[in-house]
Parts: structure tokens; C-alpha cells; sequence
């Protein structure tokens, strides 16, 4: 189960500043070498996590809501290489039957 409050939390800090701090760690929060997205890598639950900024120039509707001005964070689990969750303006929705959308 993911912590719906670290992914605000992280995705919130990513879109706002040059570091996330997950406990008392500070992470830096860099860029994507082609299109030069923001993304962070965290731990949670044992497991690694990046945050990636959506890219605005994508066609689906995360791409709308970001060229709409709203923040946009895809979340994708490292060992699986699989986005697992997204937070629009802090909101969070989970993919995969896990629980739908929560706030």
C-alpha cells in the first residue's frame, strides 16, 4: 500500500523547490536529460520510488492537466518500472484497482 501523504508531500516539495526531504533526508531534486522534467528517487515502504514531473507536450490527459497549469507528478516504482500513482494539485490517484482515487 502506498503513503498517500509522503507522495503529496514529495510531489508538492519536487515542484517547488531543488530539494525533497523524505524523514530527515534531504533528496535533490534534478533534471531529465531530453526534456528536463523534474524527478526525485525516495524510498518507501523498502522500496524506491521516482517522482517525475508530467511532461506538458504529452497527448493524455495528465499532458492536458499540466499544460493547464495544474502540478502533475507521475509516480513510478524502480524495480518494476511501472507508474504506480499520480498527484494532480496534491490530489492523489492510485493505478491498478488499489483503492481508485484518494485524498
Amino acid at each position: 500500500m502506498l503513503d498517500d501523504e509522503l507522495l503529496r508531500a514529495v510531489a508538492t516539495q519536487m515542484m517547488n523547490g531543488a530539494e525533497v526531504r523524505v524523514g530527515d533526508r534531504p533528496l535533490p531534486v534534478r533534471r531529465t536529460s531530453r526534456q528536463r522534467l523534474k524527478t526525485v528517487t525516495f524510498a518507501m515502504n523498502g522500496r524506491q520510488y521516482a517522482a517525475i514531473e508530467q511532461n506538458p507536450e504529452k497527448p493524455s490527459r495528465w499532458g492536458q492537466l499540466a499544460r493547464a497549469g495544474h502540478q502533475v507528478v507521475q509516480f513510478k516504482e524502480v524495480a518494476s518500472n511501472r507508474f504506480v500513482a499520480v498527484a494532480v494539485d496534491g490530489e492523489i490517484t492510485e493505478y491498478g484497482g488499489r483503492g481508485g482515487r484518494r485524498e
